[in-house]
């Protein structure tokens, strides 16, 4: 009997589990609800158990439906992800590529890869845009990217393919002027970054809310683009962290002090990993792919510790 299951049932079975009931599952797959009920409770008795307690005001997974849930899931991503390569065997070069890429990632890396893709194939429009935190996963839910670049571990999503680049590394500073700065070649503790005001990046989507990253300051003024926190805390208005690559030439010419907070990793220094992400139900096309491999050939190529290279986990502070 388990040779006639089939894929609608199976995607019934999830949606209702992930709808809360019958009636809201039923809605969102636009089927009549009676459809969808006669559908699952076939399904249950060709798996010869009950995904659902009925007994109550609402449906409620049993344990068996809460086990079996994931698989129908994982099953499911499987039949998306072939549908989704097969579509990309069948096409040809797309004429427009989206890429979304986190503040926080080196963007010489980025541009060392688009002139790749440029040079091999230049009739392919790109579009490039940066976003803080939560934003390039949301853009990739949202279908608003082909490819994006994530940084750090919080913002994963079992829908997104994600391969590791390059970690990056993230260090305290202050302007010459500011207070902290006089100190920097002493050990600081959060009670002393607390003293001062921090800069810190804003998240534009919901996916961190009522969460902060490395946020250390009770008093913070919180900005919306990477370039204008880098802005006030080089004019002195408050500390922050900022990307290594992003501020090198500020701290060689001693405009940006780094700070030893030893609360944000050795010496005021911490790595981020980076990731190269995709939606799994969206065939990797020819550019889409070249840049990948562009990506991945730059990101090796750039200058991290190589301790760093066997898949450390990174934090994820802004």
């Amino acid at each position: 009997m388990l040779d006639a299951l089939t894929l609608d049932q199976i995607r019934m079975f999830v949606t209702v589990a992930e709808a809360g009931s019958f009636r809201s599952g039923a809605s969102r797959l636009l089927r009549a609800q009676s459809a969808v009920s006669h559908a699952i409770a076939n399904l249950e008795t060709q798996l010869g158990i009950a995904l659902f307690d009925r007994s109550g005001h609402r449906p409620v997974l049993t344990a068996a439906g809460l086990a079996l849930l994931e698989d129908a899931r994982a099953v499911l991503l499987k039949v998306d992800f072939m549908k989704a390569r097969a579509r990309g065997l069948g096409e040809g070069v797309e004429t427009e590529l989206s890429l979304v890429v986190d503040t926080l990632y080196p963007l010489p890396v980025v541009a060392a890869a688009l002139k790749d893709l440029r040079d091999a194939l230049p009739a392919v429009r790109l579009r490039v845009t940066t976003e803080p935190l939560g934003g390039p996963l949301q853009a990739l839910r949202d279908k608003r990217c082909d490819l994006a670049i994530l940084a750090g571990e919080d913002f994963l999503d079992p829908r997104i393919e994600t391969e590791a680049l390059q970690p990056v590394a993230i260090v305290a500073v202050a302007a010459r002027g500011h207070p902290l700065a006089r100190r920097h070649k002493a050990s600081l503790s959060s009670r002393d970054l607390a003293d001062h005001l921090q800069v810190v990046l804003e998240d534009p989507t919901p996916l961190s809310q009522g969460r902060d990253f490395g946020v250390l300051s009770p008093e913070t003024l919180r900005v919306g683009t990477q370039d204008a926190k880098r802005a006030l805390i080089l004019a002195g208005v408050g500390w922050g962290r900022l990307p290594r690559w992003a501020v090198e030439r500020e701290l060689a010419d001693k405009h940006l002090v780094s700070l030893a907070a030893s609360a944000l990793g050795p010496a005021g220094l911490a790595h981020t990993a980076t990731y190269l992400a995709r939606r799994t139900d969206e065939p990797l096309r020819a550019a889409a792919a070249l840049l990948r491999s562009a990506l991945q050939r730059h990101a090796l190529a750039a200058d991290v510790p190589a301790v760093r290279r066997k898949g450390a986990r990174g934090d994820a502070v802004r």
